[in-house]
């Protein structure tokens, strides 16, 4: 049984508890979630050849030190680095270290700053130099799957309508949609309840309510959907080694619809980033 509560009420940590939020906590995801998406509009500059995954992650983290932020993955369940750096076939949860990027790669970079105690979470793909036709193909596939997720977001619907539209969209595509990772609750919790999965029915699911805030963030591969998890405990990668790629929002219920908190605020979280 599903049950919705103030999340001023709640306890500071996961009871599995759909929470509430009111203004004053979009306010501060908003500002939150904003700060994340300049990180990221940054991180464009930087991204090309040669540029090691640790130097983009050494950027992350002295930029929300400047602004006053903690990245949300540092020591995060022992996790060491301040982002997670997704290359070609890593699905998630790549970690940053000192190989370079190479032309033609691409690169999921995940960032989740905490402001004031409101977690700010969202990840966009770069490419590095120039790209395949095959991995542009993908980029665009995978961000036009997100937005017809957060399209999806609206007070009365069920959550299966967001993995309803993705999966649809993907599968016509001939594009497959990972099902072992999914969106989630965020707010004063880096993760929290829903759970909010990438596929199915848009019968299925709980009913969303003005003031729930998510995470919209599907993993879309051009081969199987299948991945696995390799010994670090942490980088997942596709099984055929296919190509893989991520955009992530989060957003905020509204009584008519919903607020994307972490749009960019130079235009820059679509495909076809700046060279």
């Amino acid at each position: 049984m599903v049950s919705y509560a103030d999340a001023e009420t709640l306890p500071a940590r996961n009871t599995g508890q759909i929470r509430l939020y009111g203004p004053e906590s979009f306010a501060g995801m908003r500002a939150a979630c904003q700060l994340t998406a300049r990180c990221l509009d940054e991180l464009a500059a930087l991204v090309k050849p040669g540029v090691t995954t640790q130097q983009i992650d050494d950027f992350v983290f002295a930029f929300g030190m400047d602004h006053g932020a903690m990245p949300a993955t540092l020591n995060y369940r022992g996790y060491t680095k301040s982002s997670c750096t997704s290359i070609n076939h890593v699905v998630c949860h790549g970690i940053p270290d000192d190989k370079p990027l190479r032309e033609g790669d691409i690169v999921n970079i995940d960032v989740t700053y905490i402001v004031d105690g409101w977690h700010g979470d969202s990840s966009r793909m770069y490419p590095v130099g120039q790209i395949k036709r095959a991995a542009e193909r993908l980029l665009e596939v995978t961000h036009e799957c997100l937005m017809l997720g957060v399209a999806a977001v609206k007070p009365g619907a069920r959550t299966g309508a967001i993995g309803a539209a993705i999966q649809t969209f993907a599968e016509r595509q001939r594009c497959s949609v990972v099902r072992d990772f999914c969106g989630h609750g965020v707010g004063r919790l880096f993760h929290d309840a829903p759970n909010i999965l990438h596929y199915g029915s848009a019968h299925e699911g709980i009913e969303m309510r003005p003031g729930m805030i998510f995470t919209i963030e599907p993993m879309i591969n051009l081969g199987r959907p299948h991945v696995k998890v390799l010994a670090d405990g942490w980088t997942a990668v596709t099984r055929d080694r296919s190509l893989s790629a991520q955009y992530e929002h989060t957003v905020g219920v509204t009584p008519t619809g919903c607020e994307v908190f972490t749009l960019s605020p130079a235009g820059l979280d679509r495909p076809g980033l700046p060279a």
